[in-house]
């Protein structure tokens, strides 16, 4: 492997796509609309910024679903 070269970041799909109207996020992966569509195009600095993302946005949707059990 060359220096600097990142390994392919995985896809966080998980088979359940909807886009939650309430927030903008996919119900299964808490990606973007915008963010699905470019995945197969992105590099992958880009992947990793996205995937970066994805922990906080559904922890804040957990929190908002469930206030009070954090």
């Amino acid at each position: 492997m060359k220096p600097n070269t990142l390994a392919p970041v995985a896809s966080p799909c998980v088979n359940w796509c909807e886009i939650n109207p309430g927030n903008g996020f996919c119900r299964g992966c808490f990606r973007t609309l915008e963010e699905i569509t470019i995945w197969s195009s992105a590099n992958e600095l880009e992947k990793l910024a996205i995937c970066h993302q994805l922990p906080e946005r559904k922890a804040q949707y957990d929190a908002h679903q469930n206030p009070g059990l954090d």
